[in-house]
């Protein structure tokens, strides 16, 4: 943004610029062309003009001199706009590229998503209800995590190895009993990789 104004205020500097050299250029064709004509007569009025013509002709070189250095100054700045033009479009091409592919993320997510919770459903109505009501609640106090696996005598929910007490509690205990964590509260669930 800040390029393009510069490039637009060079151009309008440009233009004002180019105006007054072809003013002054309008005014020097007038007087010589007066000079040329004879109309002028008076030798004093013929100096003036002279004087006039070749002021005007040095006044018109300063402004042409400020017109080069103008346009050098508002090529400078369309070089820059292209530039930054260019980078902001591979930027978007960058961001667009993320953008899908974030949305083809969430989309297989989603489905995912619709996949375990179709899922869950069918679980969660093969088991006791007073388990799932206890799982539910747990799951909500726990910040989404309910139960936990018992990996090699340690505890995934708060990553604690069991004390030999616990381990032995949890070992005389029968397969449909519901074991919890005496740390987290959360339910164990036992694998053949529990350590028991």
């Amino acid at each position: 943004m800040a390029a393009q104004t510069e490039e637009s205020d060079c151009a309008r500097e440009q233009t004002k610029a180019e105006q007054d050299v072809d003013q002054v250029r309008k005014r020097a064709a007038r007087d010589q062309q007066r000079l040329d004509s004879g109309a002028v007569t008076s030798p004093k009025d013929l100096a003036n003009l002279q004087h006039e013509i070749a002021s005007l002709a040095k006044r018109q070189g300063d402004l042409e001199d400020v017109v080069l250095e103008v346009m050098e100054r508002r090529e400078s700045a369309q070089e820059r706009v292209a530039e930054l033009t260019e980078r902001v479009a591979s930027v978007q091409a960058k961001v667009d590229d993320a953008t899908a592919r974030r949305d083809a993320a969430f989309e297989e997510i989603d489905g995912e998503v619709a996949s375990v919770t179709k899922e869950r459903e069918v679980v969660a109505a093969a088991g006791p209800a007073d388990l799932l009501k206890l799982y539910d609640k747990l799951r909500e106090q726990q910040g989404g995590i309910g139960a936990a696996k018992l990996y090699q005598r340690t505890r995934q929910g708060c990553r604690q190895e069991l004390a030999i007490t616990e381990l032995n509690e949890i070992r005389v205990a029968a397969p449909d009993t519901v074991v919890r964590c005496e740390n987290c509260r959360r339910i164990l669930v036992r694998t053949a990789e529990s350590g028991l």
